[in-house]
């Protein structure tokens, strides 16, 4: 059984976010305790794990997510990265649509070689900051959402790039609060004008301190910066020491991520269920 690591959101290796796909050629997905022993070997923000469906149906694939501690409902980058390995490899062609925690989820390949994914839009509801948040993260708050139950996160807006670019949360004070994870997030100061606003994201509760380019946010930060900046396609720029862009289209009740990937590992997975 062949295993990869891809990195997503970016168009050159050791950049982006890594993600772990197995292809399985089940019919089924083999127990749980397997599935979550892969992913904490592969020691990931996510391992990505799919079988084909019966054709007629509403879906292509079926599609999970582990990071090294719990399954999760949505993940964007693990998706750009398995669409990615089916298309590079020739096992799916056009648009594929995946069934997932989070509904049936269609990514679409360009010419290029970018892959768009069709998500649903993170409703935002302003709430207080929490006492807890606010202390671990140590930075001026101008705002904080909750990105309801499918992103699961607090999107936490800062004052400036400056300040989320600065940050180093008290992690284990973090993991005290009951979110799937925050994600801080200002508008750019980008003389360039290649992206629109930045983030960084902090999941300590699913087993993962900092996650590079987490696709799933921005299925809230693109309606948020969208709403501010008056604009329905917008790039993001995420990440602390690795980065990534997210162009992002708001559709009313869907959002669409766009972004390139990379196979930079490609091997053998011998512990097979």
């Amino acid at each position: 059984m062949e295993i990869r690591i891809v990195d997503a959101f970016t168009e050159r290796p050791f950049a982006g976010n890594p993600a772990g796909v197995v292809l399985l050629d089940s019919d089924a997905f083999p127990e749980d305790a397997w599935l979550q022993h892969v992913a904490t070997e592969v020691n990931l923000s996510e391992t990505a794990f799919a079988h084909p469906l019966p054709p007629g149906g509403d879906a292509d694939w079926a599609l999970r997510w582990l990071t090294p501690a719990a399954e999760v409902n949505m993940c964007g980058h693990a998706t750009l990265a398995t669409a990615h390995v089916l298309h590079t490899t020739g096992t799916a062609t056009g648009a594929v649509r995946f069934r997932t925690r989070s509904g049936v989820l269609i990514t679409t390949a360009d010419e290029g070689g970018s892959i768009t994914m069709d998500f649903p839009t993170a409703p935002l509801t302003p709430v207080d900051v929490p006492e807890t948040v606010a202390r671990a993260l140590g930075a001026g708050i101008r705002s904080c959402h909750d990105t309801g139950p499918n992103v699961g996160d607090l999107l936490i807006e800062l004052a400036d790039e400056k300040s989320v670019r600065d940050l180093s949360p008290d992690i284990a004070l973090l993991a005290g609060y009951r979110s799937r994870g925050v994600i801080a997030t200002a508008p750019a100061e980008d003389p360039d004008g290649v992206y629109d606003f930045v983030s960084r994201g902090f999941f300590p509760n699913v087993g993962i301190d900092e996650d590079p380019v987490t696709g799933s946010a921005h299925t809230a930060l693109a309606p948020f910066w969208s709403a501010r900046l008056g604009r329905d396609t917008l790039v993001g720029l995420q990440g602390g020491v690795r980065t990534g862009l997210v162009r992002t289209a708001v559709r009313g009740d869907r959002t669409l991520l766009t972004g390139s990937a990379v196979t930079v590992i490609d091997g053998e997975l011998l512990a097979t269920p």
